[in-house]
């Protein structure tokens, strides 16, 4: 028999150590050992001269990653508490900034799915490709969870109040549009993505993308800013309910159904969450603050029945308790901000 391939393929080169994430079932979906692979690899690297630049890809025709291993971390809540969850998200924290620091260059390629933990551990590098098959999303408040692996950060800093939408509908977005918010840099159409990654081993990545890179499909959101920006510039939930309901337009009504549909305390958990991140300094400030929040939602019950409806019965009809944006306390909201008993993720901060 073929023995099992590792998670995380972790290969030398010529000038570039590349790293495939390999669960390509689960849609690459991360678990603990991916992260401590992806690390270790990191930590090697940087130290060996003859790498120069890291690249990342996802194997499989899907996408990059999915995000993380959402039904293991059910089943450690249902079993266990969430204990081994927050370990693992404290690892992958610390993943996510190191990404963001790493001294090499840092080739994401972030071609067809990147949600969630596939985005943490690709839009804080320094080089981060997209293709027309790319569809980019921080989809937790659908699941009952808040964004994470510095989502807070990346959102909170897309122009105008883009990263709000995106973060409250939960909505995937293309290449332009993640171009548009900060997410990506550049396009490589799809039937040239081998080419570019192959060129990498030889050439720097800089030189790689004036080759290969090309100009992006035309942006959605861009034509879209006014009303966005309009109806989502508020500290409160049912405020921008309400601007989105009452605009009239076709998109904005949409986006309304859309939000509605998602759990009213990660509505209100996620748009807090925001707001103090854009007040934060650095992103592994934001990462010690996501840190809070996802530990607080191990103990919701929201995120143990948005698994369910979404991840693991598919019906999509998930119950949210409480099930009212009304009924969402200001002290319910605080208790995700406040340090968990296990004590707080600390990273070395840098501004």
């Amino acid at each position: 028999m073929t023995p099992p391939q590792p998670p995380v393929l972790v290969e030398r080169d010529g000038r570039v150590g590349r790293l495939v994430l390999n669960r390509p079932r689960t849609l690459n979906a991360l678990d603990r050992e991916m992260v401590d692979r992806l690390t270790g690899a990191l930590d090697t690297w940087e130290r060996d001269d003859a790498v120069a630049a890291v690249v990342l890809s996802g194997a499989g025709e899907r996408g990059l990653c999915a995000g993380g291993d959402i039904r293991g971390i059910h089943e450690d809540v249902r079993q266990g508490g969430g204990a081994d969850s927050a370990r693992f998200w404290a690892a992958e924290y610390r993943l996510n900034a190191r990404i963001a620091r790493y001294p090499k260059p840092y080739v994401a390629l972030m071609d067809g799915v990147v949600m969630g933990g596939g985005v943490g551990v690709s839009a804080h590098g320094s080089v981060r490709v997209v293709t027309e098959r790319s569809r980019v999303a921080m989809p937790e408040t659908g699941i009952g969870f808040v964004p994470d692996v510095g989502g807070t950060w990346l959102l909170s800093r897309a122009p105008g109040e883009l990263g709000t939408h995106l973060a409250l509908t939960a909505g995937a977005v293309g290449a332009a549009d993640a171009l548009l918010c900060g997410l990506a840099d550049h396009f490589v159409p799809a039937d040239r993505l081998a080419d570019f990654a192959a060129a990498l081993s030889h050439t720097p990545p800089a030189d790689a993308v004036a080759r290969y890179a090309t100009v992006p499909p035309e942006s959605e959101l861009a034509g879209q800013r006014a009303w966005i920006d309009t109806c989502y510039d508020s500290d409160s939930v049912p405020e921008i309910l309400a601007r989105l309901r009452d605009h009239g337009g076709t998109a904005a009504k949409e986006a309304a159904a859309a939000v509605e549909s998602k759990s009213p305390t990660s509505l209100k958990v996620t748009l807090a969450a925001l707001r103090r991140a854009r007040d934060l300094t650095s992103l592994e400030a934001a990462l010690e603050q996501e840190y809070r929040t996802s530990v607080a939602a191990l103990s919701s019950p929201d995120f143990a029945e948005g698994v369910r409806a979404r991840i693991i019965d598919k019906d999509r009809s998930p119950r949210w308790s409480p099930g009212a944006l009304e009924e969402v306390s200001e002290e319910e909201v605080a208790r995700h901000f406040a340090p968990p008993d296990s004590g707080d993720l600390r990273l070395d901060v840098r501004i």
